[in-house]
């Protein structure tokens, strides 16, 4: 996640267990959603540390409509606010129309929420355009002393948001989900690894990789962790970063540089989606 200060810390878990009784407050009345815009853009100056009267602008114009919130530092956007009431369950239809306009916009952050619910989404430019979704977090239920808020707030924040705290925090998420942890096991160099494991400790025993594999994916890792779209696109994310490293251990390395420890690169030849969420 970003670096952020033992200051910025404290002052994003001091003011989010202020606001939780705000946030509870407010879903108890059913609030609308123009009063629930009005506490995000509080949130964003209290816990997040933007001025709300410069770095925050309302009802922001793309392409002769608005979103609703948008955060602005030395004349860039950095990220666009889809805010529903806070009595609305979030759902992926809410932000498509957001996705769409940060995408021609050329704005690679978009934010979901309905004040108790935080979705952190990052565009994908392509055809179509796509989304990621990179960090939830309930902020009710949520400690607010939690790794899980720090992260959440403190990569949004006016000291911690910057492109490459951004990068480095999808490439977390993406490399550390279930979807991802599960498509590992799967690797030929995992199972290969199990395989040998298994003989090892009873002194000879043989077992094809295929079983394991079949084993793996139908008895022990659960079915949506397997089947799945998020799944897939996780396998083809590995398979993508295996091929970088590859690409960077065949690169010319100074003399005092240690060669990584690289999985082999598996056939690539399975048709899957890309490496991102689908919309």
């Amino acid at each position: 996640m970003a670096k952020i200060s033992t200051k910025v810390a404290t002052r994003i878990t001091t003011q989010l267990k202020r606001y939780q009784s705000v946030l509870a407050g407010l879903l108890k009345r059913d609030v609308s959603e123009a009063d629930t815009v009005t506490v995000i853009n509080d949130m964003l100056s209290d816990i997040c540390g933007y001025d709300k009267y410069l770095h925050v602008t309302s009802q922001y114009a793309i392409r002769g409509t608005y979103v609703d919130l948008a955060v602005k530092v030395d004349d860039e956007i950095r990220f666009i606010i889809e805010v529903k009431a806070i009595g609305i369950d979030l759902k992926d239809a809410h932000v498509k129309q957001a996705i769409d306009y940060a995408a021609n916009e050329g704005i690679e952050w978009v934010v979901l929420t309905n004040g108790a619910h935080w979705r952190i989404y990052k565009v994908h430019f392509g055809q179509p355009i796509e989304k990621i979704l990179v960090c939830e977090l309930d902020a009710i239920e949520a400690s607010a002393k939690s790794p899980e808020a720090l992260e959440c707030f403190g990569n949004l924040s006016r000291e911690g948001f910057s492109k490459g705290t951004m990068a480095e925090f999808l490439l977390h998420k993406q490399v550390t989900n279930k979807f991802t942890v599960a498509a590992v096991l799967q690797t030929d160099f995992l199972l290969e690894v199990l395989r040998r494991e298994i003989r090892r400790m009873s002194s000879g025993v043989k077992v094809e990789v295929d079983y394991l594999k079949t084993l793996l994916r139908e008895e022990v890792i659960k079915r949506d962790l397997v089947d799945s779209d998020e799944a897939k696109a996780a396998l083809q994310n590995i398979k993508r970063l295996q091929r970088a490293a590859t690409r960077k251990k065949a690169a010319p390395k100074a003399a005092d540089e240690e060669a990584p420890i690289v999985a082999p690169v598996e056939d690539a030849s399975s048709s899957l989606p890309r490496a991102v969420a689908t919309t």
